[in-house]
């Protein structure tokens, strides 16, 4: 799945609209849970170097919030990383360069937003 892909699923499937937060980074946008205001995906453009990856250039990625347990399996995948700029420990970053499965990258997407629809 890509960026618009993905933009399109979570907007169907959560009836949430996207929220552009930062003017200085304007493709960055936010997903919030209607009921408590919580982020359940960030997607954002990033440059590979700042994720330690090979090339120049930015790359599409999510982050979603994950179960500490799965995210050391999940990394051992080729699309996930550690996740940027939220706690390493219950976020994790996915790649949106079709390196991993649209079905899996659906039930992560769900997984987050149900872990965050239990928070307060």
């Amino acid at each position: 799945m890509n960026r618009q892909d993905v933009l399109a699923f979570i907007q169907e499937e959560f009836d949430v609209t996207e929220e552009r937060l930062w003017s200085n980074y304007p493709d960055y946008v936010v997903f919030r849970n209607k009921r408590n205001k919580k982020w359940f995906a960030i997607i954002m453009d990033v440059e590979k170097a700042r994720l330690g990856l090979e090339g120049s250039g930015k790359v599409d990625i999510i982050n979603l919030k994950c179960d500490p347990l799965l995210i050391g399996s999940l990394r051992c995948n080729q699309g996930y990383l550690p996740a940027y700029h939220m706690s390493k420990k219950s976020w994790i970053s996915v790649l949106l360069d079709g390196s991993v499965r649209e079905d899996e990258l659906k039930s992560l997407i769900c997984f987050s937003y149900e872990l965050i629809e239990q928070a307060k």
